[in-house]
């Protein structure tokens, strides 16, 4: 009959602390949004609520949602050509590869894109960091908007660009809203910010083009 191995040699499992443990990122409220909004300059111009309706005609939707920011495109485009029969490389983008347009509707070509900017200027606090997603008025037209995390520390217009997967020409509308931004609160503060590490597109302006 074997012998049980005396109750010293077993090693119980270490206790956690509670109190020490790291807190999950969370995803922030209107309420933070609003605040951080009005008192420190996050997102300008900023609107506190859903707009969805301007001089009684229906737009798409912008403003302050329950967890998140919908934000506008502004009337300033650059509808991609391929005219010139450039080839698109990211480290060396030929910038006569675009057509800028000035416009309050852009029709961007079947199976094309265009790069656009939002209206307002965001200013990403040191422990937040923000992800898009596209509206789903454009989505279900299949007008797909795509953005890059914001990242914490970063400041300025952030370039959208807007695919249409369609064989069909696509509107965008300017000064309504484009895309959707979510807040996420990390447990701490970064160690160095995209501020800090000078990036690249840091307080960009306008529609940015890519840069290496």
């Amino acid at each position: 009959m074997a012998l049980c191995p005396p109750a010293a040699s077993f090693s119980p499992l270490p206790q956690r602390n509670k109190h020490a443990m790291t807190p999950p990122m969370a995803i922030l409220s209107d309420r933070w949004i609003r605040s951080q909004a009005l008192e420190n300059g996050m997102i300008e111009p900023f609107v506190e609520r859903q707009t969805r309706d301007h001089a009684g005609s229906g737009i798409i939707s912008y403003g302050l949602s329950s967890y998140g920011y919908d934000a506008r495109v502004a009337d300033e485009f650059k509808i991609f050509t391929n005219v010139d029969s450039a080839v698109v490389d990211p480290k060396d983008f030929a910038a006569n590869s675009f057509v800028d347009r000035k416009t309050d509707v852009c029709v961007i070509p079947p199976n094309s894109f265009a790069l656009a900017r939002t209206v307002e200027y965001f200013r990403v606090p040191r422990d937040v960091l923000v992800i898009c997603l596209g509206k789903s008025t454009y989505a279900r037209c299949g007008i797909i908007v795509n953005v890059t995390p914001l990242e914490p520390g970063w400041e300025g217009h952030v370039t959208l660009e807007f695919s249409n997967t369609t064989p069909l020409p696509a509107k965008i509308y300017a000064n309504e809203g484009a895309c959707q931004f979510l807040f996420l609160q990390g447990n701490e503060p970064c160690e160095v910010s995209y501020a800090d590490r000078a990036g690249k597109y840091m307080g960009q302006r306008g529609v940015t083009l890519p840069r290496l």
